[in-house]
């Protein structure tokens, strides 16, 4: 078997599934992993007690909360091709740890309810998506419960998101009156049963919609319905272009129930058969553009996320490389673009959740861990060279800003190191005022702070407050060095470092921000800052 860097890579499929809280993301994780053969039994997030424990949420707060706050990665070999699949949380306080992963995935799974459509998250994503042309293909979930008609949630994502819808199944009435769907391409008809993931049978064989077993599942008049809309979804929406959803024209759509493990090995298939294996990425060498392509020889790379003490017992940082090119192999050294210095890489980790196995080699496309001390942090290249840059990613203005403080003046040391670590993982930002000891912290939402006050308790020993801050805003000074410098000597009280040491403006409100910026056109006030 070839294992050149370009065979290995165009084996790949590394996708993220994106969807609004509730809408059953975990869920459907759990149950992509049971169908790639990956776990045995699918965890339900609502089950209780230890069946809650899901494979793929495994920090205490979303054990206890049953969401998803921190991307995991999981990867898992099926039918020739190697999947790996990023969760991304749905809790829109969490928005920006999603946009990081969405820079590592290469296809997105949306996951829709059937009930409600598409919700206001769902939207952002599919923005952050769009920004990046990622191709998406659309899951439609909970079909065993009331669902509104199939045909206005295609209406919905052709109007709200401006794509083509393209069925590649269609579904046989929804909640008690789910029968099963119809495979518009095959015209086979899978039938539905009601039973949990963890049932050793399944759901019944296909059979084929013309002929006469289907008498079996669905009575006369269900047959002609199913029939009737089959016909007018065909002959009235496009059909299913593959060159079209690459381009990010077009979703195709699949129907099922994730709770049920049902449609959710047809959707996997799609996204064998139709998700694009890595392409080239966008960098910079020497100042100059270019473009790295999976099958280059060069092992190359970049760091969308890192996450402290996912082993609680070894007080562990681990960045999450997205390879670019090339073929690791375990022991290479790489060095990173913005220092030079070399590190050899001994104990790379493939990810299964919060289970993990060291990784031998490793391809583009694949995710790897990589342990370290606070060397890598988010937005980091890696490469052989060191020469590289990818783009880097961005850290977005926080919407909330706080003052925290130790309650033990004593720890007030281990608390610097401490907001560190975490805003060097991306969880929250850090902002240091010129003017006094305080540190602020700025986070998108409110459940931002309550994670950050869970993880200085248990992996710190840190009892923190968070109190008001006399700022509501926060933008990044950009300009030539002299007109920045002249305007932080001006308003040192409202002037700040962030955790890279750039020059942060700590407005009291918006008003104020638009007041100062015009007051001094040459110095811009940026809501974004690229990380790397």
């Amino acid at each position: 078997m070839s294992t050149s860097p370009a065979a290995e890579a165009a084996r790949r499929r590394t996708f993220a599934i994106i969807s609004h809280p509730d809408a059953g993301k975990t869920t459907l994780t759990e149950n992509l992993l049971l169908a790639g053969g990956a776990i045995r039994a699918a965890g339900a997030v609502r089950a209780r007690g230890q069946a809650r424990r899901t494979q793929s949420d495994w920090m205490k707060i979303e054990r206890e909360r049953g969401i998803s706050v921190s991307a995991s990665v999981m990867t898992f070999d099926h039918d020739g091709l190697m999947f790996n699949l990023l969760d991304t949380p749905g809790h829109e306080d969490f928005s920006e740890d999603t946009y990081r992963t969405l820079t590592a995935a290469d296809a997105a799974v949306m996951v829709l309810d059937a009930a409600k459509g598409i919700e206001p998250q769902t939207l952002k994503l599919f923005e952050v998506c769009r920004l990046r042309d990622i191709p998406i293909i659309t899951f439609i979930n909970k079909m065993d419960r009331e669902a509104q008609d199939p045909f206005e949630l295609l209406d919905e994502v052709s109007s709200k998101l401006a794509l083509d819808p393209a069925p590649l199944y269609w579904p046989a009435g929804s909640g008690g009156r789910f029968k099963g769907m119809l495979d518009l391409r095959s015209q086979q008809f899978l039938p539905y049963a009601k039973k949990s993931s963890t049932d050793e049978e399944g759901h019944p064989d296909a059979v084929a919609f013309n002929g006469n077993a289907i008498v079996q599942y669905l009575d006369p008049e269900e047959r002609s319905e199913l029939e009737d809309n089959a016909m007018l979804v065909t002959e009235a929406g496009k059909p299913f272009d593959v060159q079209s959803f690459l381009e990010g024209h077009m979703t195709p759509v699949f129907f099922g129930s994730a709770l049920r493990h049902f449609g959710v090995d047809q959707l996997l298939a799609g996204i064998g058969a139709y998700a694009p294996a890595p392409k080239p990425a966008k960098a910079s060498k020497a100042g100059a553009e270019t473009h790295v392509a999976p099958g280059d020889n060069e092992v190359s790379g970049f760091v969308f996320k890192v996450q402290a003490n996912m082993d609680p017992n070894h007080r562990d940082r681990i960045a999450f490389l997205r390879l670019t090119s090339g073929r690791f192999t375990r022991g290479m050294k790489l060095k990173a673009q913005n220092t030079g210095k070399a590190m050899s890489v001994n104990a790379p980790i493939m990810f299964f959740a919060s289970d993990r196995e060291l990784a031998e080699d490793a391809f583009a496309g694949d995710v790897i861990g990589i342990p370290n001390h606070g060397v890598l942090r988010v937005g980091d290249s890696l490469s052989e060279t060191g020469a590289l840059r990818f783009a880097g990613l961005p850290n977005f203005a926080p919407e909330i800003l706080r003052r925290v403080r130790v309650k033990d003046p004593l720890k007030a040391k281990h608390l610097k190191k401490a907001l560190e670590g975490l805003a060097e993982e991306g969880v929250t930002q850090l902002f240091r005022p010129m003017i006094g000891s305080d540190f602020i912290v700025g986070a998108v939402g409110q459940l931002q702070f309550e994670v950050m006050a869970d993880r200085l308790g248990n992996e710190y020993q840190l009892d923190v407050i968070f109190e008001a801050s006399p700022y509501a805003e926060a933008r990044w000074l950009v300009g030539e060095r002299a007109d920045v410098e002249d305007f932080e000597n001006k308003h040192k009280s409202a002037m700040g470092r962030d955790i890279d040491d750039q020059p942060v403006f700590l407005g009291k409100s918006a008003w104020e921000i638009g007041y100062v910026a015009e007051r001094y056109p040459k110095v811009r006030f940026e809501r974004t800052r690229e990380r790397g």
